[in-house]
C-alpha cells in the first residue's frame, strides 16, 4: 500500500516584529521601522516593508541601517508581546492540526494530511489559517503549500507579502531546477560558496551530481541535498522537536579590549546560559565560544565532553579554556557568545560517571 501523498503548510509571518509595531502605533504605518536599538552598538531584530526597500535587513548594524535609510525610525523590541501574538497564531493553527512545528514565534510548518477539520484541500486550509490570522491579529502571513517541508518553505518566499503559493505533487524537480542554491533552505552562505566552486549554481546543477560526490564534499548533508535538488525531502513535521542548543550572546556597547574584561564577561555569559539551561531541566556534552572581532572577523571555538557539562561554575571554566588560545587580541572584540548543544535532560543520570571537567581537555 502506498503512502498518501504528505500535505504540508509553511506558515511565515510579514515582518513580523515590525508589523506588530506599526499595528499598535498608527503613526508607524507606512513608513520605514527597524525594530531594535538605534545606539552604536545597535542591530536590526526586524525591519517593516518600507525600510527593506532602502535595503534595511534584520541583523544589520544599526549604522549602516541608518545610512541606508535617513528617514528610518526604531522602536525597542517588545518580545512580551510578540510572544503573546505568536501565542494567538499557533491557536489558530491548532484548530487545523496536533502537527505544528514552530521554527520561531513567526513561521511554523503544519502537517494537515488528515486535518481536524474537514477542507477539501491544503490550500483551502491555508487560505482559511491566513483570513483568520489577519481577523482575530490584525496582521498579514504569507503561506506555502506542498507535499513536503523544504517545498512548502520555498513556496512560502514566492508569494510575500500576504500571499500563497503551490507547489503541487509532481512538479517540484522542475520548480527548483533554476533556482540558486543559495535561495534553498538548509544551504547557508559558506556552503553555497562551496557548491558554486564546484560549479554548482541551481537546483539543475546539484541534480548532476552524484550522491558519492556530494558525501565527498558534504558529509552526512548529502542525502539531503541529492534529495532536495529532485524536490524530495522525507523530514516529517515535528510537533516535540528537541531543542538543538542554549546560548547567549552580547555586543558590547564598548569594545572589549583587555583580558580582565574579557573574563568577567565571558562568566556573566555562562551564568546567564546556566541559568537558562537549569530552567528547561537540560545540559549539553558540546561548549562553544563565539567571539566578534571590531571588522566583523568572527571565530568559534569548541569542545566536547563524554557527559553533559555539570554546573555553572564548569561551564564557565570551559569557556575560559577556550578563550585562553586566542589571547592576547589581535584586535578589540563587539560581541561574545557560549553555547551548550548536544542537550540531554538533567532529569536523567549520565550514562558513566562524571569524571572532572578539566581532566578530559
Amino acid at each position: 500500500m502506498t503512502e498518501p501523498v504528505r500535505r504540508i503548510i509553511h506558515i511565515d509571518m510579514d515582518a513580523f516584529y515590525a508589523s506588530v509595531e506599526q499595528r499598535d502605533a498608527p503613526e508607524l504605518r507606512g513608513r520605514p521601522v527597524a525594530v531594535g536599538r538605534s545606539q552604536e552598538r545597535g542591530v536590526v531584530a526586524a525591519a517593516s516593508y518600507e525600510a527593506r526597500k532602502f535595503g534595511v535587513r534584520s541583523a544589520m548594524p544599526s549604522l549602516v541601517a541608518q545610512r541606508k535609510c535617513p528617514e528610518l525610525i526604531f522602536v525597542p523590541p517588545r518580545f512580551e508581546v510578540y510572544r503573546a501574538v505568536s501565542a494567538q497564531i499557533h491557536a489558530v493553527f491548532a484548530r487545523y492540526t496536533p502537527l505544528i512545528q514552530p521554527l520561531s514565534l513567526d513561521e511554523a510548518y503544519l502537517d494537515v494530511t488528515d486535518p481536524l477539520l474537514p477542507r477539501p484541500s491544503a490550500t483551502a486550509i491555508a487560505q482559511e489559517i491566513r483570513a483568520a490570522i489577519h481577523a482575530e491579529t490584525g496582521l498579514t502571513a504569507s503561506a506555502g503549500v506542498s507535499y513536503n517541508k523544504f517545498l512548502a518553505k520555498l513556496a512560502s518566499d514566492y508569494r510575500k507579502p500576504n500571499g500563497q503559493f503551490v507547489i503541487p505533487p509532481g512538479a517540484g524537480e522542475t520548480f527548483v531546477a533554476d533556482l540558486p542554491v543559495s535561495s534553498f533552505h538548509g544551504i547557508g552562505p559558506a556552503t553555497a560558496a562551496r557548491m558554486n566552486a564546484l560549479g554548482i549554481y541551481t537546483g539543475a546543477d546539484l541534480r548532476t551530481q552524484s550522491l558519492d560526490i556530494l558525501t565527498r564534499h558534504f558529509g552526512k548533508a548529502a542525502t539531503f541535498y541529492y534529495g532536495i535538488a529532485r524536490g524530495e525531502d522525507p523530514r516529517p513535521v515535528e510537533p516535540h522537536r528537541p531543542r538543538k542548543s542554549i546560548g547567549k550572546e552580547t555586543t558590547y556597547e564598548r569594545d572589549l579590549r583587555r583580558e580582565e574584561e574579557l573574563y568577567p564577561a565571558l562568566t556573566t555569559l555562562a551564568q546567564n546560559v546556566w541559568h537558562a539551561c537549569t530552567k528547561r531541566h537540560a545540559s549539553g556534552r558540546t561548549v562553544t565560544l563565539k567571539l566578534r572581532y571590531v571588522n566583523f572577523q568572527q571565530l568559534t571555538r569548541s569542545h566536547s565532553f563524554t557527559d553533559p557539562v555539570p554546573s555553572a561554575i564548569a561551564l564557565e571554566e570551559t569557556g575560559h579554556f577556550l578563550l585562553r588560545p586566542l589571547l592576547p587580541l589581535p584586535r578589540p572584540v563587539r560581541l561574545l557568545g557560549i553555547t551548550v548543544s548536544s542537550l540531554t535532560s538533567t532529569d536523567e543520570p549520565p550514562a558513566t560517571e562524571q569524571l572532572s571537567l578539566l581532566s578530559q581537555f
